[in-house]
C-alpha cells in the first residue's frame, strides 16, 4: 500500500499539521516518499451515519445480492461516510466488514419484531416467549448491536403501539448485553419509551415521542438519541398512505412530526448524546449524512456539535479512534472549513478509507 501524506487544518484539533498515512495507520512522524495527495484544505475523521440500512432497498424490501449491498454502501462512501452503523438487515452480510473499498460496518443483525408488527419480509418475527433467545442469537450475529423494534401500527388499535410489554423489552436487553451487544430501539410513539428506556436500551431510534420528562431521563443515563430527522420528514407521506384505514394512526403521525423539532432541540439542551443517522435505505436514499447534519443543525444544534455528531464524536460513540497517533486512516478533505458552512459537506475534495484514496 503506497505511503500517504496530507496537510491541512485537522479537526476538531483545530491546527495545521502534516499528517501521513502508513500501512491503513495515521501517523505523525514524516515517511519518506510518501505521496501528498493534499497540501491544504480542512480534514476530518470520516463521517459517519449511525443508522443506515444496505440491506434494505427502494420499497422497503431485502437486497437481492450482496452486489447491491454493495452499491448502496458505496454511494454513501462517496458521500464521505466511511462508518455505516447498519441498524438493522434481513440480508447477512459479515463478510462485507472486510472489504478494502466499502465503509467500516457495524452490523445490528436482523430486526427483532412480532409477526406482522413490521415490513413484511424485513424482520425475523419472534412472540413474546422467544424473542429473548432471538436476541441473544442476533447479538453473536451481528458485530456489537441488535435492532428491536419498539413499536409500530397495531392494526386492530389503529394506531401506533409497543411491540411487546414492559418485561419482554427488558428480558431482550439483558440477553442482548449478555452476549456483548447494545440495544437500538425503533420508537416512532410515546407509550413505549418508558419501558424502553427502563429496560436500559443504548439508542433510541427515531425518538419522536419522547416528552421532556422522559429527554430529562435519557440524558440522565446517557441513553444516545439518533433523530433520522430525513426520515421523520416521509411522515406527513406515512400518514397520508394511512389516513382511509388509519385515521387515528395518521393524526399521531402528523403531530409526531410537527413536534419533532422541537423535541429534538430539547434533548440538545438536555444534553442527550445526538449522532447522526439517515434511514437510508426503503423511503430514504443513500448519500445523505451531510444533509443529516444540516439538519440537526436546523433544529437547534450548534454546527459544531452538528459536525461532531456525524463525524469524531460518533466514531468515539461507537468504538473507533479519530485522527490520532496510530488511528484508522479513515479521513475526508474538504476545502472550506464546515464550521462556518456545513454545505461544504456536500462537496469532499479527498475521500482515504483504510489508508486508500477513494476520491
Amino acid at each position: 500500500m503506497t505511503a500517504l501524506h496530507l496537510r491541512g487544518i485537522v479537526l476538531p484539533d483545530d491546527i495545521e499539521r502534516d499528517i501521513w498515512i502508513k500501512n491503513g495507520a495515521l501517523t505523525f512522524t514524516p515517511v519518506p516518499g510518501a505521496e501528498t495527495i493534499a497540501t491544504s484544505g480542512y480534514i476530518l475523521p470520516g463521517l459517519v451515519d449511525a443508522h443506515c440500512h444496505i440491506g434494505i432497498d427502494t420499497g422497503s424490501v431485502p437486497v437481492e445480492s450482496l452486489d447491491r449491498a454493495r452499491e448502496l454502501a458505496r454511494i454513501d462512501r462517496d458521500a464521505g461516510v466511511l462508518t455505516i452503523r447498519d441498524a438493522g438487515s434481513p440480508v447477512p452480510y459479515p463478510q462485507l466488514e472486510d472489504e478494502s473499498d466499502l465503509p467500516r460496518l457495524i452490523r445490528a443483525g436482523q430486526h427483532l419484531a412480532p409477526p406482522k408488527r413490521y415490513l413484511r419480509g424485513i424482520a425475523t418475527e419472534q412472540g413474546s416467549a422467544e424473542v429473548a433467545a432471538e436476541a441473544a442469537r442476533q447479538a453473536q450475529l451481528g458485530n456489537g448491536w441488535i435492532k428491536l423494534v419498539g413499536d409500530w401500527i397495531d392494526r386492530d388499535y389503529g394506531d401506533l403501539a409497543p411491540t411487546y410489554d414492559n418485561d419482554v423489552f427488558a428480558d431482550v436487553v439483558a440477553a442482548a448485553h449478555r452476549h456483548g451487544a447494545r440495544v437500538a430501539a425503533h420508537t416512532f410513539s410515546e407509550d413505549a419509551l418508558p419501558g424502553l428506556l427502563a429496560a436500559g436500551i443504548d439508542s433510541i431510534e427515531h425518538g419522536t415521542g419522547l416528552s421532556m420528562e422522559l429527554i430529562d431521563t435519557a440524558a440522565r443515563l446517557g441513553t444516545a438519541l439518533i433523530p433520522t430527522l430525513t426520515n421523520v420528514e416521509n411522515f406527513p407521506g406515512y400518514a397520508a398512505q394511512g389516513e382511509k384505514k388509519f385515521p387515528r394512526y395518521a393524526a399521531h403521525m402528523r403531530r409526531l412530526h410537527q413536534n419533532f423539532p422541537r423535541v429534538v432541540a430539547a434533548a440538545y439542551e438536555a444534553g442527550v448524546p445526538i449522532y447522526v443517522g439517515t434511514d437510508a435505505g426503503g423511503h430514504v436514499r443513500h448519500g445523505l449524512a451531510a444533509e443529516e447534519i444540516q439538519r440537526l443543525h436546523e433544529v437547534g444544534m450548534s454546527k459544531v456539535d452538528a459536525l461532531a455528531a456525524g463525524s469524531w464524536r460518533a466514531r468515539t460513540w461507537l468504538g473507533l479512534s479519530g485522527i490520532d497517533e496510530g488511528g484508522l486512516a479513515d479521513l475526508v478533505v474538504y476545502a472550506e472549513d464546515p464550521r462556518v458552512d456545513l454545505r461544504v459537506l456536500t462537496a469532499p475534495q479527498r475521500i482515504v478509507l483504510r489508508g486508500a484514496v477513494v476520491r
